[in-house]
């Protein structure tokens, strides 16, 4: 049902899977690529596309190797200035805010390396799982820049300040088992059985009540910033939301029937 150029969409079981397809290059970012992945998460946040868990994922060999850098920085700052900024502003970062607020779960299967940008893509989604062989780097410093794409709010809320600063400042390839033993990522999964089991957890998010895994995103996000009254006060505000739910009644009445729920998302 994919109408895009650089990316592919299915939606199958209630899961949306968002491949970005250029493979020959890498899946590197070109600004159509981020336009056409925005374009996809704002049709599942208005719910024109009926999804109740996303999945983002890489075409080939690669997740993603960040910035197209064989593309014409100066003629997208306009003027002949080369901005760098131009096109986070355009299109990135209003792409990040959108999936960060989607209302389903969301978790990127990193099937490859992830570099760049791709790396703030991937951790901007509730979860992270990757294959062993994959490999992240921020490979930033290399050309003169800082992490874009969300990483320097994401990664120290994920590994501490001072292991962000190194990962950040060096530039070395992170391989995914220390990814995930560092925080920086939920789980490793052996490459022949990834996408099987990659899909698996997206299908056991789709089944998942929708409502709670939402509102315990934006607990979570929120926690960093509150002291310990205004978190609890936070988590009785979402739980009464959660407690209105057709889900909740559901899981109720399940465990008193001793069988599964059969969540709807409602």
């Amino acid at each position: 049902m994919s109408q895009y150029q650089h990316i592919l969409l299915d939606i199958a079981e209630d899961v949306a899977t968002l491949t970005i397809n250029r493979p020959e290059v890498y899946n590197a970012f070109r600004p159509e690529t981020y336009g056409e992945i925005h374009d996809a998460v704002l049709k599942l946040k208005s719910g024109d596309l009926p999804a109740r868990a996303v999945m983002l994922t890489g075409a080939g060999k690669a997740f993603s190797s960040g910035a197209d850098l064989n593309r014409n920085f100066a003629a997208e700052g306009g003027g002949g200035k080369v901005d760098m900024g131009a096109t986070m502003e355009r299109y990135l970062n209003p792409l990040l805010e959108d999936l960060r607020s989607l209302p389903m779960p969301t978790i990127a299967a990193v099937n490859g390396a992830a570099a760049g940008s791709a790396v703030g893509l991937a951790l901007s989604c509730d979860l992270v799982v990757a294959a062993r062989s994959a490999v992240f780097r921020l490979a930033f410093i290399n050309i003169g820049l800082i992490p874009d794409g969300g990483v320097t709010y994401t990664l120290p809320r994920a590994v501490g300040k001072g292991r962000a600063m190194g990962l950040a400042m060096l530039g070395d390839k992170i391989p995914a088992e220390d990814a995930a033993a560092m925080g920086m990522i939920f789980k490793v999964i052996d490459d022949d059985r990834f996408a099987i089991e990659a899909r698996a957890l997206a299908l056991r998010l789709a089944k998942a009540p929708t409502t709670a895994l939402v509102k315990l995103r934006e607990a979570l996000e929120a926690s960093g910033g509150n002291d310990f009254t205004s978190q609890i006060a936070l988590e009785r505000r979402l739980q009464k939301l959660c407690g209105e739910t057709d889900d909740f009644a559901e899981g109720v009445a399940a465990f008193r029937d001793k069988r599964p729920p059969a969540f709807k998302g409602r």
